[in-house]
């Protein structure tokens, strides 16, 4: 299967990591593999355990990057596992890694996934294969108010309640059109650059797949498998994710963690990070023009003290 992919701001990922040389890198979202790719070119000689819950992905990944030989490691997992992973595989003293947290050309382009709500296809949305929830089973077995609050939570919807009546009422939604169908019933049709089921298709995205929950313990993890000077860049696409980066960025880097109030610090907390980029990097309007996906991407980044 040959897709059009272009890794979201790759120039600066490769500079992010110049300081990791030689690089043991941990590309815990590998997608497709573009990132890998260019830190493989950029930086020849450097290994990267390259993580994906999605076995597809991964498959062609690992094709397209064969060139590498074994500098290229695929793993089908979690980088929420990255720790037992990496030390599964001997990939001890990691100077540099990332996690893309958007979804990948072949998610949003292959229909039967359910990802996108521009073709019709089951309502699946799970990143791997053995997740036990779907989005269809969401849809259809959540009572009205837990749809509501869902959709308001994860997709920072302010018409969730209009919305949830409207699956509800239609109910039972088995397809993304069915889907897409029921929230233009209630909110209408697409009028300005967002359609209006944008934010309702990544609510269910986040439960099926427990987003949220995953970026903040994985953040975790892969602090831990990081050296000293190593690095750890994050590309998010939507504020719920953002927030958590930034926050756990910020506490990492903190030495002190005690509420304002407080005037003497009692919680000897220690920073294990300075942040690098103070302020967020976004993609250049030449990205942008050229590949539309990118235009929501948001980077940071921490050095391990």
């Amino acid at each position: 299967m040959e897709l059009g992919h272009s890794p979201v701001m790759p120039r600066e990922i490769v500079d992010a990591f110049s300081t990791c040389l030689p690089g043991l890198f941990v590309d815990g979202t590998v997608g497709l593999g573009g990132h890998s790719e260019a830190l493989l070119d950029e930086y020849p000689g450097s290994q990267i355990l390259g993580i994906d819950l999605d076995g597809k992905a991964l498959a062609l990944a690992e094709k397209k990057l064969s060139r590498f030989g074994a500098n290229f490691l695929p793993v089908n997992g979690s980088y929420c596992d990255v720790g037992e992973i990496s030390s599964g595989k001997g990939f001890d003293g990691v100077s540099g890694a990332l996690l893309d947290l958007g979804l990948s050309s072949l998610q949003l382009d292959t229909p039967d996934r359910g990802f996108s709500f521009r073709m019709d296809a089951p309502l699946d949305m799970r990143f791997g294969d053995s997740g036990d929830v779907t989005a269809g089973q969401i849809v259809n077995r959540y009572s009205q108010d837990e749809l509501a609050n869902l959709i308001f939570a994860y997709g920072e919807e302010h018409r969730s309640k209009k919305i949830s009546a409207a699956i509800v009422r239609d109910r039972p939604i088995s397809s993304t059109y069915g889907l897409v169908s029921a929230i233009e019933s209630a909110v209408g049709k697409k009028k300005g650059r967002i359609h209006p089921a944008t934010k309702t298709f990544q609510a269910l995205r986040i439960a099926v797949n427990d987003e949220l929950g995953n970026v903040k313990h994985g953040l975790e993890e892969l602090l831990k498998v990081i050296r000293s000077n190593g690095r750890l860049a994050v590309i998010s696409y939507h504020s719920l994710e953002d927030r958590i980066v930034k926050n756990f960025f910020r506490s990492e880097a903190s030495s002190c963690l005690c509420p304002r109030e407080r005037i003497v610090c009692e919680c000897n907390h220690q920073p294990s990070v300075r942040v690098i980029n103070k302020k967020v990097k976004k993609p250049s309007k030449l990205e942008i023009e050229a590949n539309s996906r990118s235009r929501s991407a948001r980077l940071r980044v921490v050095e391990k003290i």
